[in-house]
């Protein structure tokens, strides 16, 4: 969701600046705010009572996080922890919903928004519960190549490590690692200078 960076400064909202590993809210605080990265990358998790940890999704500049929340008011089921350095803008949620209700163009962006987000977690959802790793990764690699008007082979840079392709789809980064091999092996994708295309 990329909400214009003035339409957000003129309804009130603040620059926040996060350092890496550093928490923009936790599972179980209250939905507060609307939160669009300017510069750096967030990553949403959750850890299991052994302290594993489940990684939903990475996000990057101009992307929002923890905004489907703002409209069920419930706690956070995740976290939200930056990656890298971080400037993120922040919207007291009041006046996220005034922006909202004075521009019904921008709350059509916003659903349209909300809806790619349930379709990406009913898509990994459908892969995760795979065994096939080959099945989960491609879709993987499929919903992320979705986004691009050029459907042809090799056309779309994989913007993910082979760590967090193997976090975001359950596998090891060995798996991850091997499986993309074979995957190569078989066509299905090209790596070049470290890069896989897909």
């Amino acid at each position: 969701m990329v909400i214009d960076e003035n339409i957000l400064r003129s309804a009130g909202a603040e620059v926040r600046d996060y350092k890496p590993t550093e928490n923009i809210f936790q599972e179980g605080d209250p939905p507060n705010y609307y939160y669009q990265i300017i510069t750096g990358e967030v990553k949403l998790n959750n850890y299991n009572e052994e302290g594993k940890e489940f990684i939903q999704n990475f996000l990057s500049e101009g992307q929002s996080c923890g905004e489907s929340i703002l409209f069920i008011n419930k706690p956070y089921p995740m976290n939200a922890e930056a990656v890298t350095d971080c400037s993120i803008l922040r919207l007291p949620k009041a006046a996220f919903f005034n922006l909202l209700s004075t521009s019904p163009k921008l709350c059509m962006e916003v659903t349209s928004f909300l809806s790619q987000r349930l379709y990406y977690k009913f898509v990994m959802m459908l892969n995760i519960s795979s065994q096939n790793p080959t099945i989960r990764l491609k879709g993987l690699m499929d919903y992320l190549k979705s986004f691009q008007d050029d459907e042809s082979p090799y056309s779309f840079i994989i913007p993910l490590t082979r760590q967090q392709m193997a976090n975001l789809t359950g596998l090891c980064v060995e798996t991850a690692i091997r499986t993309i091999k074979n995957m190569e092996r078989d066509k299905i994708l090209r790596i070049e200078n470290r890069k896989i295309l897909y």
